[in-house]
């Protein structure tokens, strides 16, 4: 089993930074990602906590060797449940891979949590743990958990890119003189 484990703080309140994670894809810093939708959502009504779950497509561009040794194609899914609680300013998303979960797993958990020692920030984690199936030889376990760590990392790295571009956007939509109203 390997870890991956990151931390960043995003200069954005958390309403903002938790608004703009369901415009995180379509993404053109993420064209990997080709669809999410949306299977269910509920609000509990004496807390007011939304939870969300999506089936997310994936293109990932897997080695063409890998794939004849697994016979698997480049369209995986990825099952994700999302809770926002507003009361203590959090988002936390569980993510785990459906396709191919037999040879490989990876466990993600992402949080959003307004950084209570400056409000005007969000605190951002995010942990994976992949874990190659106890099927494959151990050496080739190894091998599988390295390179899906690496490409995870990758994809990481430009996932941030990309949802810094979408709370910008968004950002500046919500400061301009044309998206403030005014009342009489």
């Amino acid at each position: 089993m390997k870890l991956f484990k990151t931390t960043h703080t995003y200069n954005y309140e958390w309403s903002l930074v938790s608004a703009a994670q369901w415009q995180k894809y379509p993404n053109e810093n993420c064209p990997h990602v080709s669809h999410v939708d949306v299977l269910k959502r509920t609000v509990d009504p004496k807390t007011g906590v939304l939870t969300t779950e999506r089936l997310i497509t994936v293109n990932q561009k897997i080695p063409t060797i890998i794939k004849k040794i697994l016979g698997s194609s480049s369209i995986q899914y990825v099952r994700e449940v999302s809770i926002i609680d507003p009361n203590t300013k959090t988002l936390t998303m569980h993510s785990i891979n459906l396709t191919m979960s037999n040879l490989l797993t990876c466990h993600e958990t992402i949080v959003y949590k307004e950084n209570p020692e400056d409000t005007t920030t969000t605190q951002f984690s995010q942990q994976a743990t992949i874990s190659a199936g106890k099927s494959l030889v151990s050496g080739w376990s190894n091998v599988l958990e390295e390179f899906s760590v690496r490409r995870f990392q990758q994809n990481a790295d430009v996932g941030k890119i990309g949802f810094t571009k979408v709370l910008e956007r968004l950002a500046n939509n919500t400061t301009s003189p044309a998206a403030q109203t005014t009342t009489a």
